[in-house]
């Protein structure tokens, strides 16, 4: 039986239960609580916004938009976002999506972590990004009332621990493939946790590229 929360019934189709259960079986308990206010936070700002979106691509990609940071990927060269969005892409073929909403919730998931960029694509990439981004780190909680906070979280607790341990999971996920976080905020999560850690310095590759050295003939 689909379930209420603050005023949404949340996607309980056979793709939906499954892909729970999935992000149940190879996610920590952290991450799935997570994922779970994720796609509510993305349904209520749709619903003040009068945004018309899919419900069960949103919650797919909320299922799946941290997947990449779980233990199956640690030893991945790519990008978190981009594992967590082949893994999608993968699970909605498989149940005969169409390839339109397959590409939608890979670009949702694989931006979602890319300011400036989801909001000029569809809702659900917009929609799931703000989503992310509200619950990681506050951004638009003004948007929010106090009585959609306060189911958001009873049905789903994010405890006093939830910064610290979130910033640790993104480390975990990121520690054995530094160089992906380039070009992002997520090298934040590295240079928090390894005093050895150096970013990489565009201005550097530029001044230091084989164009240094060039000479027209």
């Amino acid at each position: 039986m689909a379930a209420t929360i603050a005023g949404l019934t949340v996607p309980d189709s056979a793709i939906a239960r499954e892909a729970t259960q999935l992000l149940r079986d190879t996610a920590s308990d952290l991450l799935f609580q997570h994922s779970m206010r994720v796609y509510l936070w993305g349904a209520l700002l749709a619903e003040r916004k009068g945004l018309s979106f899919d419900p069960e691509l949103l919650y797919a990609g909320a299922m799946f938009h941290d997947l990449g940071l779980t233990d199956g990927f640690h030893g991945s060269s790519l990008r978190f976002e981009v594992d967590g969005a082949n893994a999608a892409r993968d699970f909605l073929r498989s149940h005969g999506i169409v390839e339109t909403d397959v590409q939608k919730v890979w670009s949702a998931i694989a931006f979602h972590t890319t300011p400036g960029i989801p909001e000029f694509l569809h809702p659900e990439a917009s929609l799931l990004h703000v989503a992310a981004g509200m619950d990681v780190a506050g951004r638009s909680y003004e948007q929010f009332t106090d009585e959609e906070r306060d189911a958001v979280v009873a049905a789903y607790p994010r405890d006093e621990h939830f910064n610290a341990q979130i910033i640790d999971t993104f480390y975990e996920g990121l520690k054995r493939r530094p160089a992906t976080t380039f070009g992002t905020f997520n090298d934040d999560f590295v240079a928090a946790k390894d005093p050895g850690f150096r970013r990489v310095d565009m201005c550097s590759v530029i001044l230091h590229s084989p164009w240094a050295h060039y000479k027209p003939a």
